[in-house]
């Protein structure tokens, strides 16, 4: 069949014609998502074989791509922007990020240095400015945008390496670096240290309390026996918004020791950094403030299409010693306000992220996006309060922010039973963790098209399941 030839940049007419599809397609996808199932009941493999093992010889008309994408991939697709995606930390790509996303891709910038797209880091500059104020960070707060938690604190952690040992940069870690994180904070901070050469058996777990917050104390015991091991302490991660319970580490505690010692202080508040945006809730960041860097991200709970992580640094300088490498053809002329993002981190190509999160933050300002993050937290406690009320039931865990951890008074057996059978119904999707040795099941509300009424029949179809496990 014949179409257009897409190897011009475009036929005007063509790309008008199925850009008018697919924004429609997009219209009502997010205007019914709730009619699909949140979790697909395909089998490993089954897209797989449903796809050409080849690629086309010649292109294929994009009636026929759309049709395709409709028939075949969405049956496959779990549904993140479902009102009941509830596992996991729950996302939303509102409809000003998407449209956000797609002059991005429209665009198709690389902001690696200055001059190759002034906006990109300008826009990146101007708009991590907006979100830093309404966090209530400091100006000495420098941001940076990466893709996903995981590398913004890698480059953090490169960064306090640079900071404890400059040589490392050319002769490797020494091997006598050791840094620390709470059992609770999240894998990425051991992968982190994998990847900038401290290795793991450099990396110290600290136990936590009950309320599963970084045990100060035990904290201290660590580094005096490092020192006295002729080791280097040279970094401590701190999480507010922890993965499992999305419990806060004591930050102020943390930061003293910090200062002490002289260790890099690295704040992972990758989910619970949005909360600080609500007043009553900026309590998530006390200490913040006195951190060397920083990381939340506007995908998990600011509305904006993953992916996008927010990083600042009190110590650009530092950031910038570790990583900047110019050859001689990204060379250009010097300018303070010319920043070339390409000397700040692993990557060379970066993308037009800002301009989504821009959108995002404009349409709904301040007040609208504080508006919907307080009624995700208060419906958590409102269900946290339903499960407790409910004898087959008991809470697992503190729910300071919006994700309630639970289980059913029995086996992990039963546990995991039940949360396959609810995941299994399409109605829901929930996930689960491991909390002082048992199966515990996680129900995080986060989602901006999700409602009290989401909330209650989610927990509506747990109670009748558990009847029967």
């Amino acid at each position: 069949m014949c179409h257009p030839n897409w190897g011009d940049l475009v036929d005007a007419e063509e790309f008008r014609k199925y850009g008018h599809e697919v924004v429609d397609w997009i219209a009502e996808y997010l205007a019914g998502v709730h009619e699909y199932p949140v979790l697909p009941s395909v089998k490993p493999g089954q897209l797989t074989s449903e796809l050409p093992a080849s690629g086309p010889e010649t292109g294929e008309p994009m009636k026929q791509i759309l049709e395709d994408f409709r028939e075949l991939i969405i049956p496959s697709v779990t549904h993140w922007n479902h009102p009941r995606f509830m596992a996991y930390f729950s996302t939303s790509a509102s409809g000003p990020g998407i449209l956000g996303e797609m002059l991005t891709a429209a665009l198709n910038v690389n902001g690696m240095v200055w001059k190759s797209c002034p906006a990109v880091v300008e826009l990146e500059q101007v708009t991590l400015g907006w979100l830093r104020d309404w966090m209530g960070l400091p100006e000495s707060f420098v941001g940076f945008i990466y893709d996903t938690a995981s590398i913004s604190s890698m480059h953090a952690i490169a960064a306090a390496r640079e900071f404890a040992d400059p040589d490392a940069r050319v002769h490797g870690s020494s091997g006598r670096l050791v840094m620390y994180t709470s059992e609770q904070s999240h894998s990425s901070i051991e992968k982190g240290a994998i990847a900038v050469g401290i290795g793991q058996e450099n990396v110290r777990k600290i136990p936590t309390g009950p309320d599963f917050r970084m045990d100060v104390n035990l904290l201290r015991d660590a580094i005096e026996a490092d020192l006295r091991a002729g080791k280097k302490p040279f970094c401590v991660v701190a999480t507010s918004g922890t993965t499992s319970t999305t419990s806060v580490d004591p930050i102020p505690q943390i930061a003293d020791l910090a200062e002490q010692y002289g260790l890099w202080l690295h704040v992972d508040a990758a989910y619970a950094g949005a909360a600080a945006i609500v007043p009553e809730f900026r309590w998530v960041l006390d200490g913040a403030s006195r951190a060397h860097s920083f990381v939340m991200n506007p995908h998990k709970w600011l509305f904006t299409p993953i992916d996008l992580s927010a990083f600042y640094t009190s110590r650009p300088d530092i950031l910038q010693r570790a990583f900047s490498l110019i050859p001689e053809y990204l060379k250009t002329t010097i300018d303070p306000k010319a920043v070339n993002l390409m000397d700040y981190g692993v990557p060379l190509g970066r993308r037009f992220r800002a301009l989504k999160l821009w959108f995002v933050l404009r349409y709904y300002g301040r007040e609208g996006i504080v508006r919907i993050l307080r009624d995700h937290i208060r419906w958590a406690q409102d269900l946290a309060g339903l499960i407790e009320k409910d004898p087959a039931f008991e809470i697992a865990a503190p729910h300071p922010l919006s994700v309630v951890c639970f289980r059913l008074r029995g086996t992990d057996d039963q546990n995991r039973s039940l949360l396959e059978a609810v995941n299994a119904t399409g109605q829901a999707f929930l996930s689960n963790t491991v909390l002082n040795g048992r199966f515990v099941i996680r129900l995080a509300i986060g989602n901006m098209g999700t409602t009290w009424d989401d909330v209650s029949a989610v927990w509506q179809l747990i109670q009748r399941i558990a009847s029967s496990v």
